[in-house]
């Protein structure tokens, strides 16, 4: 599981649905939150974000416009081939993250360490928590 912590630094919230955005170190994300749990949150609320590995596409020399709002850039520093699936480490502002993409695409992107990458994840797939005090 992906982990980002950071601070709340925006909400907008229209009935049971929300989208927040966490500032993560110099970097914004955004996650789309439904039910009444954010009523209580702030600005400035520390919080963590969470996201699976498989919900995390993978796109090189990536231009243009795109719906994602969440796009990590990083430089790949480990991959692991399996006959199905390929494990994606990068290094992106500092944090490392992993994908789990199809070794087809992983072959088709000729990926290698060392590589310029975006990681992307939709709003809707990252799970954010409050962070609780150590």
């Amino acid at each position: 599981m992906n982990r980002l912590s950071g601070r709340i630094s925006a909400l907008e919230v229209c009935g049971s649905i929300a989208l927040v955005d966490v500032q993560v170190g110099e970097c914004n994300y955004t996650a789309t939150v439904v039910g009444d749990v954010v009523a209580s949150w702030q600005v400035g609320t520390p919080v963590v974000l969470l996201f699976k590995e498989t919900e995390v596409a993978v796109a090189k020399n990536l231009s243009g416009m795109i719906s994602l709002r969440n796009r990590f850039k990083g430089v790949v520093t480990a991959l692991e081939h399996g006959q199905v699936l390929s494990k994606v480490m990068f290094e992106a502002d500092g944090q490392m993250l992993a994908s789990i993409i199809t070794t087809r695409s992983s072959t088709q992107l000729q990926l290698a360490v060392g590589d310029e990458i975006e990681g992307l994840v939709k709003a809707n797939e990252i799970t954010v928590v409050l962070d609780a005090p150590v």
